[in-house]
């Protein structure tokens, strides 16, 4: 293939304008003279609300406004957010306890909005805010993961959100009570802020009697419906945009109350106005991430084959519904409940529990690094009890490759996977045969060493449809997508896909992206499904074109064998020595009056989800001292099916596996026994620099997708969801030896430490 075709490495267009101060983040283009939207938050996590008088507030130099729960009950306006609830295991729907865009009557976490701030400036929108006279009388406090405690919303007075469960739970204890060896294990998957490099922003402005609002999110559409109920118009009368968007890792997928003030604002004010998050409002307002409690029990027979798999997990939900958190722990887990092992035999039931902190929704990978984690790390614990290789334990538990087409116990049907082929090569990149040696020379400088792995599936998620739509130029293609790019380089994965699909040139393609004018409607970017969902459409649109044009030039030139060679990018007649290139055609038709050939718009739907699949092995080192715990080597090899970018899928892994380390080992998310964040700003929440990450070797290994016709499986997650459990694995393996059966993220040093002092003394590896 050509220069800029499938599989070749080229470098991201985009970078280009970002390392030259050229991006167009939402803060950059904001109008000028814009005002300034603040927030004034609720300083306790729990109370009832006995004052909020915003008098002297409204009086303050340069305030134009300020909003409570009241005036939006007076201007007409629902003070409510859109969630999803989950199924419960009786059939009913899970909990449906409101979330206000002003906390109304009851505060109920640290940051639960309260009033929104208009004034010409910032300094003066936060000097109004101390003019704010607040008091609620304090109520209990619920952190833990359990049912019961201080009830939150009346409606749920055990806090249960919803209570979920899949599998056959009679079937699952019957093969437990018959297998020849169970093991049980609790895991704590911990809290994560997201921290993505952007912070939450957006500013709206009128334009005439419409309403424009760009907002640094991860899709157009589901905002554009929100404002148009919220504001009572017609949602032609509503414009979105995303521009330029640091990092979004599924933190930004959602609407959040900031967003629709500002439109109310705009549109009672007649005035543009902006707001930007500072990092401590992000670190206690966006949602945050995992924090679930999980007990794994799988039965083997005689020979260590997996004959039931039971699951228990307890997760919370923040102090209100957020708009997907009902789904994630849930719905999302149980796509890949089972991995790549061969497990029919299940039962899976998960909590949702109501707490007084900050909602937690999707983070990079959604409910399948969860489900993946608490896998893995039963899959290791269990070998080291049954005394069986690791390596060994999974292989003989892989779903072999001929069983595909797979139905999962949960109802996935995985379409192609050869995880044997996969682990085997990472076994010998990772250099296993070796760790002996590698482990000897760590502890000679007296610190312990451990390795594990983390084998991985991954379930593609988010809408199958999507739609492209290419104009032809003289001067080039416009593309237009409905996916949204957060930062993962879909400008340059695009182009290549147009370019290999027509040979029109790479630097006459532009991408248009996020814009619910330009585009009537897409899926936005979650759960990795852009490239397979995007490059799907791309491939219709480009068939589209190329059957129309060749129709119209076979008439125009009587030639009725013409036919397109995509990789020069010429139609041909046979017997003659004429090319016409596809802008050449467009440009006759267009002036034979056939505008429309010059455009085609498909929209498709994958016949099936993709599920990427890796091994990841890590080996950690621990400073028996002080407990620090460091990455030493990190190995990767993923099966993403045909890659139309290498590079670019690498840098996604590293950014997961990053993402994945800083999780394992210093992210910790700290609330005091009154539900005060103590982590909320970087001098006391801990993020994976350069000097905390090894050089992470990446390999693949191509098992093309049959679920779409490009073959792709999605890479954007997928790094995540298996650090996670290699890491973890890691960290037992290293103090197993001492003793320590129960090993928790994050690894902090102080963590470690104390792992480390409660050690019941040293034994043999690999003693149960």
């Amino acid at each position: 293939m050509s220069k800029f075709g499938s599989s070749q490495s080229v470098t991201r267009h985009e970078d280009t304008r970002f390392l030259t101060g050229a991006g167009a983040y939402v803060d950059d283009i904001a109008p000028e003279g814009a005002l300034v939207g603040y927030v004034f938050r609720a300083p306790m996590a729990h109370g009832e609300i006995t004052e909020l008088d915003v008098s002297e507030a409204r009086a303050a130099e340069g305030v134009h406004a300020v909003l409570t729960a009241g005036d939006l009950n007076e201007m007409g306006v629902a003070n409510a957010m859109r969630f999803f609830q989950a199924e419960n295991r009786d059939g009913t729907k899970g909990s449906a306890a409101p979330r206000p865009i002003l906390a109304e009557g009851r505060v109920r976490f640290v940051g639960d909005p309260l009033a929104f701030i208009v004034a010409e400036t910032l300094q003066q929108a936060k000097d109004a805010a101390e003019l704010i006279g607040f008091d609620a009388s304090d109520l209990p406090v619920k952190l833990d993961l359990a049912p019961g405690g201080p009830v939150i919303h009346e409606s749920a007075p055990d806090n249960v959100v919803y209570d979920f469960g899949m599998g056959d739970a009679d079937a699952t204890e019957k093969a437990l009570s018959e297998a020849a060896h169970v093991v049980t294990l609790t895991s704590y998957d911990n809290r994560v802020i997201v921290n993505s490099m952007e912070p939450r922003g957006c500013y709206a402005e009128m334009d005439g009697d419409r309403l424009h609002l760009a907002v640094n999110g991860q899709g157009v559409w589901g905002i554009k419906k929100d404002l148009a109920k919220l504001l009572q118009v017609a949602p032609d009368q509503i414009r979105v945009t995303n521009p330029d968007v640091g990092g979004g890792f599924g933190m930004k997928a959602m609407v959040y109350p900031e967003y629709l003030l500002v439109a109310l604002a705009t549109r009672r004010l007649g005035r543009p106005i902006r707001w930007m998050a500072e990092r401590t409002e992000s670190m206690l307002s966006d949602n945050a991430g995992r924090d679930l409690s999980v007990t794994c029990t799988l039965g083997f027979d005689a020979d260590h084959r997996i004959t039931a798999y039971k699951v228990d997990s307890l997760s919370s939900m923040g102090a209100y519904n957020s708009e997907f958190g009902q789904g994630i722990q849930s719905g999302l887990f149980s796509k890949v409940l089972c991995g790549p092992y061969d497990i029919q035999t299940t039962s899976f039931r998960n909590r949702g529990i109501f707490t007084n902190t900050t909602q937690v929704d999707a983070y990079r990978g959604a409910g399948r690094p969860e489900a993946i984690y608490a896998l893995e790390r039963v899959m290791d614990f269990a070998a080291r009890k049954l005394g069986v290789d690791p390596v060994e334990l999974r292989r003989r538990n892989f779903i072999k490759p001929d069983a595909f087409p797979y139905t999962s116990a949960t109802g996935e049907l995985y379409d192609v996977g050869e995880f044997d082929r996969v682990m085997s090569r990472a076994v010998a990149e990772a250099d296993i045969a070796g760790f002996a040696a590698r482990r000897e020379a760590s502890e000679a400088k007296g610190k312990l060493r451990g390795l594990g792995i983390g084998f991985y599936i991954e379930s593609i998620l988010g809408s199958p449809d999507e739609t492209a739509t290419v104009e032809l130029t003289g001067a080039g293609a416009t593309l237009y997508v409905g996916t949204q790019s957060n930062g993962q380089g879909h400008e340059t994965v695009y182009r290549q896909i147009l370019h290999d699909q027509t040979g029109l040139p790479f630097d006459q393609i532009e991408v248009v992206q996020g814009d619910s004018d330009r585009i009537a409607h897409g899926g936005g970017t979650g759960g990795s499904r852009s490239v397979t969902t995007q490059g799907t459409a791309m491939r219709a649109t480009a068939a589209a074109l190329i059957d129309g044009l060749t129709g119209f030039l076979s008439d125009e030139m009587d030639a009725r064998d013409i036919a397109f060679d995509a990789e020069e990018g010429v139609f041909r007649a046979p017997g003659s020595n004429v090319v016409i290139t596809l802008l050449e055609a467009a440009e006759r038709a267009t002036a034979a009056g056939r505008e429309d050939l010059a455009r085609a718009s498909e929209t498709t739907t994958l016949p099936g989800r993709s599920y990427p699949n890796g091994c990841h092995i890590a080996e950690v080192e621990i400073d028996r001292d002080t407990g620090e715990t460091r990455v030493d080597r990190y190995t990767v090899v993923d099966d993403f099916g045909v890659l139309m970018n290498p590079m670019l899928a690498e840098g996604q892994v590293h950014g997961g596996v990053a993402q994945g380390i800083g999780q394992a080992v210093m992210e910790h998310t700290v609330f005091d026994e009154d539900g005060q964040l103590l982590t909320a700003s970087f001098m006391d929440y801990g993020m994976p620099r350069a000097l905390d990450l090894p050089m992470i070797e990446f390999h693949t290994e191509v098992v093309p997708s049959t679920a779409n016709p490009l073959g792709m499986k999605g890479c954007g997650e997928a790094g995540t969801v298996g650090a996670l459990g290699a890491v973890a694995n890691a960290v037992q393996d290293a103090l197993w030896p001492l003793g320590v059966r129960q090993v928790d993220m994050p690894f902090t040093p102080s963590r470690v430490w104390e792992m480390l002092q409660d050690a019941p003394g040293t034994v043999s590896v690999g003693a149960a």
